[in-house]
């Protein structure tokens, strides 16, 4: 309907192409990204001439909102799993700004695809110390425990020195553990060491995170846990003044 009434933004894809949330209209999906944008210059304190990365592009969501902020001394490197997003961000939002890049990775993930390289062998096409801040939104609430693991690895090794990650994640602790695994509507019945999980047969389907295992695992990457922003995906009575579903983790390369 937005193409047919020449309402869709230019950068906005066709609703056939959006694989990630599901936005009621453009403007809808535009706000997220903006929404998106400030959680990054909020908590992240990006600026415009950051060089930053995208950890999992998909279909250019935060990147649409980023054309508009990062100045031509700044740049945006993007990677994502699914071919299709990283060619109509590169189709779209790489023709007009030289400075975003989206690169495509063949990696294996029991939801979108069946490549043989796994995300544990990734090695991120980054230099070192090249990055001043990284970002991830719904990416590792579908990774695997060991996969999480070697992206901080790899955040860690591309982030300067001083650098920050914001990421978000489906978080837990011992109060919430018995309420997160048994609810309704979105739970995660599976245990596991430090973690929960919403199905054992699809390991990338959804994965919750006790707070204490995401700081050790931060901590093992010699990162700076600088603060956790809890969502309201996990409240018993939606707290409104929480302004994201997922929980919001920010960390620092000292």
């Amino acid at each position: 309907m937005d193409s047919i009434t020449g309402k869709r933004h230019k950068y906005v894809p066709p609703r056939g192409y959006i694989y990630t949330g599901s936005p009621a209209s453009a403007e809808d999906y535009l706000k997220q990204g903006q929404h998106q944008l400030q959680m990054l210059r909020e908590y992240a304190n990006i600026q415009p001439n950051h060089k930053v990365l995208d950890i999992g592009s998909g279909i250019g969501r935060t990147a649409i909102a980023l054309t508009g902020y990062l100045s031509q001394s700044g740049s945006y490197e993007g990677f994502d799993v699914v071919e299709r997003g990283v060619q109509w961000c590169n189709s779209r939002i790489h023709k007009e700004h030289f400075n975003f890049n989206f690169k495509y990775v063949p990696l294996f993930n029991d939801l979108y695809n069946t490549a043989t390289l796994k995300a544990t062998e990734f090695n991120f096409p980054y230099a070192d110390n090249a990055i001043d801040v990284a970002f991830s939104f719904s990416v590792f609430t579908h990774m695997q425990i060991e996969e999480i693991q070697h992206y901080f690895n790899q955040v860690y090794r591309v982030l300067k020195p001083g650098g920050v990650c914001f990421s978000t994640f489906f978080l837990y602790d011992d109060a919430s553990e018995t309420f997160i695994s048994t609810k309704k509507d979105f739970s995660f019945p599976v245990k596991k060491d430090g973690y929960r999980l919403m199905n054992e047969n699809v390991k990338s389907g959804n994965i919750a995170i006790h707070k204490k295992e995401i700081s050790e695992m931060l901590a093992r990457e010699n990162f700076e846990l600088i603060t956790i922003i809890d969502g309201f995906w996990k409240d018993e009575v939606r707290d409104t003044t929480k302004a994201e579903y997922q929980d919001m983790v920010v960390f620092k390369k000292v």
